[in-house]
């Protein structure tokens, strides 16, 4: 992926503390980060490391209390709750480890139900809805519910919900955490599938095994963001 590319996402100096118990934990210290359009990237550690709280600012669901974050080229510390989850619907697409499926709702009407909030007209759900479906190898599933679905097909039901808004970017937290093993290499073949095809992805997870399918991979610890090396050393500190 050329350097050339612009950034998608842009953080410098971003830190965040959180009290707990009447103690104040710092989650980020300083972090600095630039991932840049259609590259695949993994953002590793164990519990506590500071990657959930990265994730959340990455995703605009929580603000830093320091530093400045630029979400494809948008400052985003000066924004509102309701500018935030405009920003949400229309640049990221999440993927998480739950899928958070309607279980009511066929995996079509699944997949438009951002598209809904985005105000597209019925029709071009439908079809938008369809080809993000057929992206991911489902589209003779459309008409089933979630409970009619193995998990890897629902996790890749809520890839392509993901992908029906055409987002900036796509972050996935955890994605292969509810699968058994063979089941999350098929959805890693698919993240790197749809990154060849051009989709800019995040991926947040505390599985070497899984982080190594990416191109980068970012190691979080103690709030402190490095840059891993080729042979998986760390590098440049965040």
């Amino acid at each position: 992926m050329p350097n050339a590319a612009k950034p998608i996402i842009d953080m410098r100096n971003v830190s965040k503390t959180y009290t707990v118990g009447g103690e104040e934990v710092r989650a980020l210290h300083r972090a600095t980060l630039t991932i840049r359009e259609g590259e695949f990237v993994a953002i590793v550690g164990p519990s506590g490391s500071g990657k959930s709280t990265l994730m959340s600012i990455m995703g605009c669901l929580d603000v830093a209390d320091s530093g400045e974050y630029l979400l494809d080229g948008q400052a985003i510390e000066q924004y509102s709750d309701d500018e935030l989850a405009r920003i949400r619907n229309r640049k990221i697409g999440f993927v998480f480890q739950n899928f958070n499926l309607l279980s009511r709702m066929s995996a079509q009407e699944n997949v438009e139900l951002p598209l809904i909030y985005q105000r597209v007209s019925a029709g071009e759900r439908r079809t938008r809805a369809a080809e993000a479906l057929r992206r991911v190898g489902l589209e003779a599933r459309a008409s089933h519910r979630p409970a009619e679905l193995s998990g890897g097909q629902q996790q890749r039901v809520a890839v392509a919900r993901a992908l029906a808004t055409r987002p900036a970017l796509l972050l996935a937290d955890e994605p292969t955490g509810n699968l058994d093993s063979r089941t999350g290499e098929d959805i890693m073949r698919l993240f790197c599938e749809l990154n060849a095809a051009g989709n800019t992805i995040v991926l947040i997870t505390h599985s070497e095994q899984v982080a190594r399918k990416a191109h980068r991979r970012i190691r979080m610890l103690d709030g402190h963001a490095e840059e891993c090396g080729a042979d998986g050393e760390e590098g440049v500190s965040g």
